[in-house]
């Protein structure tokens, strides 16, 4: 075998061609690294925010959105009563009729952006267990609670929406009252109104949905309510499939970040290759004076390899630099709330591999081509 000294010293003959292939397998590796950690990421908000205990009324026909359902005001009552074996924390039953309305909001500096709202009772605690109020206090008429995440929905400190901020929607202004966390939820990215006020605003007469803690009771035991309460034209859902819907209606968007990065890798890739066959032709006559003097193609061919891994593994590490200082905490905004992108152990494990990849599948077609000439008309190249 050759020493590995013989692969460093190879790598800064040729400086120009180290730079273009550090860099090019950088960039494959970080594309990589950001499309896994934003594919990871909105899977894994859509997933956490349902609970297999949640199940949703709607109405019937809109079980694939809640803001388009309308629900009888007199469903979240009907439901609470008729439904044996609902959570009762405090001797309260976990039923809250919700209203959930995307719309412009404004903030104090006038900038507007589109927001999730959703109106609630005290009781949509009970529901929202992941729901933790961590400055302030719930909403009272004229107030609403904010998510953690609402700020960087609009681009804005934390401060600009602590309590005491003013929001405007539609002609009515509100007061920032409190804010809340649910983590790893969409929840966090929406503004909670006082139910009556955000019925108010809309002009609505109805609710969007029920929202139910089951205890002993099965997701069937609601799903028969609906069946007997044919007037009230609601079904049921599980807030866990619901969210599952979502997921795969986001589906396309991730298929084509994967297919976007896919095409900007394979470029890169691709002139990676033409690098390396371009150097390693040059080195044909090198590659038989070393056979002639007894080390095997095998022992080449590693050598080649290892040079190549120097390389791809040195862009790797840039890779990883550049995507924990641009990708990994970075939220990104989208129809239902706000994500964030996220390193996992996995995803680094999953850069790695591609580094390794690059390295060593992505080095075999020059340099098995390098080596295939018989001896004496190697020798005799150049």
């Amino acid at each position: 075998m050759l020493p590995i000294t013989y692969a460093i010293r190879n790598l800064f003959r040729d400086p120009g061609r180290l730079l273009q292939t550090v860099g090019g397998s950088a960039l494959v590796v970080v594309l990589v690294l950001a499309a896994a950690a934003l594919t990871r990421g909105m899977e894994g908000v859509l997933s956490a925010t349902g609970s297999e205990r949640n199940v949703i009324l709607l109405g019937a026909g809109s079980e694939e959105s809640v803001e388009r359902s309308e629900v009888h005001l007199d469903a979240e009552a009907a439901a609470a009563t008729a439904i044996r074996g609902l959570a009762q924390p405090l001797g309260t039953t976990a039923a809250s009729g919700e209203i959930v309305y995307m719309a412009p909001l404004q903030i104090a500096s006038g900038r507007k952006e589109q927001s999730l709202l959703r109106g609630v009772t005290e009781k949509s605690l009970l529901v929202h267990t992941r729901v933790r109020v961590i400055e302030g206090h719930f909403p009272a008429p004229g107030e609403v609670m904010v998510g953690r995440l609402v700020h960087r929905k609009f681009g804005v400190e934390p401060t600009a929406l602590a309590p005491g901020a003013v929001l405007n929607f539609g002609n009515a202004s509100f007061r920032v009252a409190g804010v809340f966390e649910a983590p790893g939820t969409v929840l966090e990215s929406e503004v909670w109104f006082d139910r009556n006020d955000l019925a108010t605003v809309t002009q609505r007469d109805s609710l969007s949905a029920v929202y139910l803690r089951l205890d002993t009771a099965e997701f069937d035991d609601a799903h028969v309510f609906t069946l007997q309460r044919n007037d009230l034209e609601i079904t049921a859902i599980r807030e866990d499939a619901y969210y599952e819907k979502l997921s795969s209606f986001y589906a396309p968007i991730r298929v084509m970040t994967w297919f976007t990065a896919a095409l900007v890798a394979a470029g890169a890739v691709f002139g990676g290759l033409n690098t390396l066959y371009a150097a390693f032709a040059s080195r044909i006559r090198e590659m038989a004076t070393l056979q002639a003097i007894g080390f095997t193609r095998g022992a080449l061919l590693v050598s080649l390899i290892q040079e190549s891994l120097l390389a791809t593994l040195s862009g790797t590490l840039l890779a990883f630099v550049a995507a924990i200082l641009l990708v990994d905490g970075r939220s990104i905004p989208f129809s239902l709330g706000t994500f964030s992108m996220e390193l996992t152990p996995g995803i680094i494990l999953l850069g790695l591999a591609a580094g390794v990849l690059l390295g060593t599948l992505g080095t075999l077609p020059p340099a098995l081509r390098t080596l295939q000439p018989a001896l004496p008309v190697a020798l005799r190249s150049g």
